[in-house]
Formats: structure tokens, sequence, C-alpha cells
């Protein structure tokens, strides 16, 4: 193998010292001064060190928990309002100023209410009667004038309400000073004896008044009996079914609180069921108008079984039954 003989190339660059890093360019020492300087010797200052702009951790924080929405609706209004109660309590811990607080408002409060287009000086009653306007007057005394601000309205609705003959009520302060009261008043459609007396109802069975003599109201039916007040629109059925009868009719009577007789002239009576009353009812009256059933010596026409009507005949009646069937059993 052919070998390479190596040879050297010439040096073309000569290799210059560098400057060591203290190296002093205003004597050319290395490491006589620290800071250099332009031609005529003055030195050259060094830039001055720019400050961080970014906040502390502290400051960031204390910013980000300023910025909460909790925190600014507190300094916002809960410092404001804590700082009235405070000066309010200080102020009110005197008693001679809550005194004088109290008496201030007193004051401002009689001036207002007691205005003169605030004051009612009439009471004015429509829709009742001569003795239900009296009888209203008494439950509700009032000292006129008086302030509207002083009348419950509501209250006295109520008391007027709770009498027997009022049905319904509206009260209210007219314009000009007057207490207007408006009444429906009860109207008696049935008369309703008891033991312990006469009573007018109207057409729900509320009461109405209580009355001396049946006479005075001769106009009204008459029912009798207990719970006969409860039952007052059937009663009033009854009746109407029952016109054809005239003055025959005297009334009905409840039989133990479930059902009804209807009472006749001449000690007559029609027992009827307690279911479907009406029907049975009509049912005798059809009867009758066929038959003469209610012109005969009947005393009592039982309806209470629908299947089985029964007919109970007078004493009168039966005795001379008995006295023909007799005399035809002898042959005579």
């Amino acid at each position: 193998m052919r070998q390479v003989k190596r040879r050297k190339l010439p040096v073309l660059f000569r290799q210059k010292p560098v400057a060591g890093p203290d190296a002093a360019f205003e004597t050319g020492e290395a490491g006589a001064g620290k800071g250099m300087r332009r031609h005529g010797g003055e030195r050259l200052k060094q830039p001055k060190r720019r400050a961080d702009p970014a906040p502390s951790r502290l400051s960031y924080r204390f910013q980000r928990w300023m910025l909460t929405p909790g925190i600014r609706l507190g300094l916002r209004v809960g410092v404001p309002v804590c700082l009235v109660l405070a000066l309010s309590s200080a102020f009110l811990a005197s008693e001679a100023r809550r005194d004088a607080v109290n008496d201030f408002v007193a004051d401002l409060r009689a001036s207002i209410q007691e205005r003169p287009e605030f004051m009612v000086n009439l009471m004015a009653i429509d829709g009742a009667g001569g003795s239900l306007a009296e009888d209203i007057r008494e439950v509700v005394p009032l000292d006129f004038p008086i302030s509207s601000f002083d009348l419950d309205v509501e209250q006295i609705r109520d008391v007027i309400t709770g009498l027997d003959p009022v049905k319904s009520a509206s009260v209210r302060v007219r314009p000009g000073g007057i207490l207007q009261i408006d009444v429906v008043e009860r109207q008696p459609v049935v008369v309703w004896r008891t033991r312990d007396g006469i009573e007018l109802l109207d057409e729900t069975g509320a009461h109405v008044k209580d009355l001396p003599s049946r006479k005075l109201r001769s106009d009204l039916p008459l029912i009798a009996g207990k719970g006969a007040d409860g039952h007052v629109p059937e009663a009033l059925a009854l009746i109407r079914t029952a016109q054809g009868l005239g003055e025959r009719l005297r009334g009905l009577v409840r039989i133990s609180e479930r059902r009804w007789d209807v009472v006749l002239d001449r000690k007559q009576r029609i027992m009827l069921p307690t279911e479907r009353p009406i029907e049975a009812l009509e049912r005798v009256l059809a009867v009758s108008e066929v038959q003469d059933l209610l012109e005969r010596d009947v005393a009592v026409v039982d309806m209470r079984l629908g299947s089985r009507p029964t007919i109970r005949m007078t004493e009168t009646a039966s005795e001379e039954w008995w006295r023909t069937r007799t005399t035809i059993g002898n042959g005579q």
C-alpha cells in the first residue's frame, strides 16, 4: 500500500491574545477600571435597572379578595347599614330621646288621621227594615264623628252578618263622611213550629226571627218536627206538589228526622217514604183525582212501602164497615 506523506501547511493567520474580562479600556491594562470611558475621558453611565411591574403575591391576593361579589356588596351596603344602626342605637339609648320620638310620631299620625276629609259623621243603612235597622245601630255603636282610620270595616260587616235576619251585608266609607251599610235581608218562606216556639225560616232553613203567633204569618206554609229546618228545600218542593189540595193542606211534619208526613184537614195524613217522597205524593194525588181517594173516610195513606201502599180508614168508617159485614154475615 502506498504511504501518503504528511506535510505541514504554512500558517496564514496569527493568533492574537484576547483581553481578559477585567480589561480596563482607560489604561489598556486588565482589571484597571470598572467602567468604560468615552473619548475625552468621560465615564459612561450604566443604565438603571427597571422595576418589575408585576404585583407582589400579597397585593395580588388582596386585589382578588376585594373583587369578590360578597365583599363588594358588604362594603357598598353592609358598612353603611351598620353605621346607620350604630348611630341610631346610640341616639335611642336615651329614654328621653325615645319618648320624644314616640310623641312626635303620635302627633304626626293624629294630625293626618283627624283631617276633615278623613272624618266619618253619619251612618246610612239601606235594604233593611225599621226593626232590623235599629238592631244594626245597637250592635254597631259608634260615636260620630270618628276617623275612618279607626273604623274596622271587616269587623263591622262580620257583626252585621251575624244577625239572623241578615243574609249578606257590605260596609264602606262613602265620600262625604258617610258610613254606608247595604243589607240583603232574609225573606221568610215557611213557619217552623217546635216545642220551644214558632220561628220563621228562609229558603235555606236559616233562622230569620221568632214569631209570637202563627196567625201573624198565616200566608206561609207550616212545617213541624225536629230537624225540619235542615230540609226546607225538600219541604218547599212537597208543598208545591200539593198545591192542588188547596186549603186542605195544613202542613208537613218531619218524622224521626228521616221522612215527611203530609197533614190535611179532617185529620187525614199521607205518610211518605224516605226516598223519593215527591214521586210518592204525586201517585197519591193522581189516584185521588181519579177515584176521590182523599174525599172518602180515609185517615192515613201509607206510602212508606212503594210496592205495597196501605190505606187506614177512620174509626167511624171502620165501625160502619164491621157493622155492615156482621149484618151480612147473619143473613139480615
